[in-house]
């Protein structure tokens, strides 16, 4: 299945065509260099092609040739100046994989056995997404919802700061519209949710505090800049703070978060 293209306006390029202006729009998923690569081929995403060229397509081929031929899956072997060429950008990590999404998976999925969670409202910056999804790895966050006005969570740059961990780790979406959404977060409560806003609100207890002694616990983080809305943090059972220096008053959303998740852990 491994043919080689030399030819920039071959069709079968066209998952990758124009991908710097044009992936939101192609609703599939990427994944870019064999690391991010990797852990695609190995999730649920319905793979459809690989993309790459020299050394990192040769080491790739070593690692996931024999699964790819079993599949079926096409594998391109083009230049590093086709790529760029065809993608709008350098590809200088060599290996481009594309895939289709699977069907959305429901909350009660993503609740089935888990007993820590992070819930996004309103974040809307792709890295920071992107982070998320890394510390909730790193540190056993089982997994993520998202409520309004979040960003796409496979969006090419939230895949790539991820390191495809976006693609290993359950989540799913809450219904409802901005102002109507926390309604969705009964299901958590009649699960046995312990839920959190965290919020730098003075009057808020210290995150230590506000964890200990529960079983199954989520963690709210708002938006960048406006954080929780009160919709949101009156739907939750306590609103936690992390102890700041004197002077200084928030923290990033995505370094809020790897902080709660590790007193979490501790």
């Amino acid at each position: 299945m491994q043919l080689r293209i030399d030819d920039p306006l071959d069709p079968r390029l066209d998952d990758i065509r124009d991908l710097k202006h044009s992936d939101k729009e192609k609703n599939l998923v990427f994944a870019e260099g064999p690391l991010v690569a990797g852990r695609l081929v190995e999730s649920r995403f319905p793979v459809r092609a690989v993309f790459g060229f020299g050394g990192r397509l040769e080491s790739f081929m070593a690692d996931y040739g024999e699964e790819l031929s079993r599949r079926g899956i096409p594998v391109y072997e083009i230049t590093r100046q086709i790529m760029g060429e065809v993608a709008g950008y350098d590809m200088h990590r060599g290996l481009l994989v594309s895939a289709d999404k699977p069907e959305p998976l429901t909350v009660s999925e993503v609740l089935d056995g888990a007993r820590t969670l992070v819930i996004l409202e309103g974040v809307g910056d792709h890295e920071n997404i992107g982070s998320i999804f890394r510390n909730a790895a790193g540190m056993g966050v089982d997994g993520v919802l998202f409520g309004a006005a979040t960003a796409d969570p496979l969006y090419r740059r939230s895949v790539r700061v991820s390191m495809g961990h976006v693609l290993r780790t359950p989540f799913a979406h809450l219904e409802g519209t901005p102002t109507t959404w926390q309604r969705s977060l009964a299901e958590l409560h009649d699960d046995g949710w312990w839920l959190i806003s965290l919020t730098p609100a003075d009057d808020a207890v210290e995150l230590k505090d506000a964890i200990q002694g529960h079983d199954k616990v989520a963690f709210l983080v708002g938006g960048e800049g406006p954080g929780l809305t009160p919709h949101a943090m009156r739907a939750t059972d306590v609103r936690a703070k992390i102890p700041m220096a004197p002077g200084t008053d928030s923290l990033n959303v995505a370094t809020s978060a790897a902080i709660a998740f590790y007193e979490r852990m501790r």
